[in-house]
């Protein structure tokens, strides 16, 4: 094959600031300013002479995000968001100890050398706002729990005085204002795509799904590529079960992957909980698991799985929830 029709892997470390790239056959590493300039130049440089680049980076979040988009679709370039937990196990197997950008772009080269390559999927500018709005959201609900707790504590002590106390009101009132043009911004986002629409209502229809819960799992799932099975969703959520065993004498507690997105399984937790107390077939299920000496946690995670599973297939067949087709007549975990 002509070196020219070759893929050449490509490793890219975002910070704020910088990218700092490794590229296949180059012993050092390039670097440019993490800008739209920058990215300019990145694509410039790399596809020189007609070479086509096939990079890895990794899921950070808004620093990566714009670099994706700018690579996405461009002449000779195809670009795979890595999990940020699959890249560090790689970079174990490669028994690697240092940890810097230099050694991350190295070892997001070999990622893109040798392992399966999936090229991102470019979400809709509508999905992205939704994205983008939910993660802020996340944030200030964060924040306005830590602060509740530290309003809660002043109020126990005469040690702090009161002008504490009032800043710490203050800062509670600017949170739930922000909290609350944040969830009518992203009604809007919702309100102005059909398809997000009709996913929201859907979302609306399961028991225990608030409004908070069903604006957090649709942008994270409005994320993914329209041809993932439910057992990719799955992963994606880092649901999946991760056994570890060897020969006869080392079995330890199944446990679940981790390998996946954090704020969908959080989004998961609180509808899940609700399910098992007032879904019948979820909580149904949940008691046939503790009845067969599953730990509630275990039990708990379970049923956020079993919830997803629904999910996706209430937007493949865009039906509302209906237990009865979700569970059969025997129940299996």
């Amino acid at each position: 094959m002509d070196k020219v029709d070759k893929w050449v892997a490509c490793g890219m470390e975002v910070s704020a600031q910088e990218l700092v790239v490794a590229v296949e056959g180059e012993s050092g590493v390039r670097r440019f300013a993490n800008t739209a300039a920058g990215h300019q130049a990145l694509r410039r440089a790399l596809t020189r002479g007609g070479k086509r680049v096939r990079a890895v980076m990794e899921a950070t979040g808004l620093y990566g995000m714009d670099l994706a988009l700018a690579l996405h679709g461009q002449a000779g370039w195809q670009v795979m968001v890595a999990n940020p937990r699959a890249v560090r196990h790689f970079a174990q197997a490669m028994l690697q100890r240092s940890k810097n950008d230099r050694v991350d772009a190295v070892v997001l080269r070999e990622f893109a050398a040798r392992m399966p390559f999936q090229e991102w999927a470019r979400p809709s500018a509508t999905a992205l706002a939704l994205w983008a709005i939910s993660r802020r959201l996340q944030a200030l609900v964060k924040q306005r729990t830590a602060e509740k707790n530290r309003q809660h504590a002043a109020q126990l002590t005469q040690a702090v005085p009161a002008v504490v106390r009032r800043e710490i009101a203050r800062s509670l009132r600017t949170l739930e204002q922000a909290i609350v043009r944040l969830r009518r911004e992203a009604r809007r986002c919702i309100a102005a795509d059909a398809r997000l629409q009709r996913r929201w209502e859907l979302l609306r229809s399961i028991t225990g799904v608030g409004e908070v819960s069903a604006m957090s799992i649709l942008a994270e799932v409005a994320m993914l590529p329209e041809d993932r099975d439910a057992r990719q969703w799955v992963a994606f959520a880092g649901l999946d079960p991760r056994e570890y065993s060897s020969g006869t004498s080392v079995r330890k507690q199944t446990r679940i992957s981790k390998m996946g997105n954090r704020h969908l399984r959080h989004a998961l937790y609180m509808p899940a909980l609700v399910a098992c107390r007032h879904q019948t077939h979820m909580r149904e299920f949940y008691q046939r698991l503790l009845q067969r000496g599953k730990k509630k946690r275990q039990a708990l995670i379970a049923v956020a799985r079993k919830l997803l599973h629904a999910i996706y297939g209430m937007f493949r067949s865009n039906l509302p929830y209906d237990g009865t087709r979700l569970f059969s007549s025997v129940v299996h975990p």
